[in-house]
């Protein structure tokens, strides 16, 4: 049975499907592109930038077809209108805009955000700092609407605010303490394993 969330999902692309730029598509086309439009609008969403990632995909994408990298560059930028509702720019424009217009709480939530990335490293099965700052970041970025480059300037700003010290030299502190141990434990184990396994093979 479907989940309703994926029909809620599936339905503005359905929409998009019917719009002009992608009634002009072969199905292949059509799939190409929106996976396309999709990176690229993740691009946007992580650093506020397309330019690049845009013309390195155009190039990519009209390879195999029968028109240049700056009609590709136009399909995508269509599908991408279509399938989000807005430009790539404006879409930059918002998250870009919002970053100089924070509400009053930003800080305190840019604190408890990096706290978070701290906890998270010592906490249950443990993990790197790179890995819980960057999902910290993404759930900072969803609630203000920025990008997460943005919400990751206001948690180590808010860090270094209110605890007086970097907040990537508390990650790594607590990487080594807490999450090195558990690699090279796992690492130690995965080594004897294939010994075992190779003295049995013998």
């Amino acid at each position: 049975m479907t989940n309703p969330e994926d029909k809620a999902a599936q339905k503005p692309l359905a929409n998009a499907r019917n719009s002009y730029i992608a009634k002009t598509l072969t199905e292949a086309q059509w799939d190409m592109a929106v996976d396309v439009a999709s990176i690229i609008n993740r691009q946007i969403q992580k650093t506020g930038s397309f330019r690049e990632a845009l013309t390195d995909y155009a190039h990519a994408f009209s390879r195999s077809e029968k028109f240049d990298a700056a009609k590709g560059e136009i399909i995508i930028r269509d599908v991408f209108a279509a399938q989000y509702g807005q430009t790539m720019n404006a879409l930059r424009e918002t998250l870009l805009g919002n970053e100089k217009n924070l509400p009053e709480n930003a800080r305190e939530q840019g604190i408890q955000s990096a706290r978070q990335a701290l906890d998270s490293i010592a906490q249950g099965e443990t993990e790197p700092f790179f890995k819980t700052y960057d999902r910290e970041s993404k759930k900072l970025a969803l609630a203000l609407n920025i990008t997460e480059s943005g919400a990751k300037k206001i948690m180590v700003e808010s860090y270094r605010a209110i605890e007086g010290r970097e907040l990537y030299e508390s990650g790594k502190e607590l990487e080594e303490l807490h999450h090195k141990p558990k690699v090279d434990e796992a690492r130690t184990e995965r080594k004897n394993t294939r010994s075992q396994s190779m003295v049995q093979t013998d």
